[in-house]
């Protein structure tokens, strides 16, 4: 049975990540729109990654079964 770790391991990250972007970002008039849009792109990454992990542990198409 795969381990969960990997998945929460880069979901932990990516939230530092996300803090991080929230924190720091530069007092300006355009930060709302620079950190929604580093958060968004955060989650994009993150969501992308998970689903293609997944998708090598659990392959909708398996290898065919040997006829004998």
């Amino acid at each position: 049975m795969p381990s969960v770790l990997p998945i929460l391991f880069v979901l932990v990250i990516a939230l530092g990540l996300m803090a991080c972007a929230a924190l720091f970002t530069p007092k300006g008039p355009q930060q709302v729109l620079i950190r929604t849009s580093l958060m968004l792109a955060l989650a994009a990454c993150y969501l992308m990654w998970m689903v293609t992990y997944l998708a090598q542990l659990h392959p909708l198409i398996g290898t065919p079964a040997r006829t004998i």
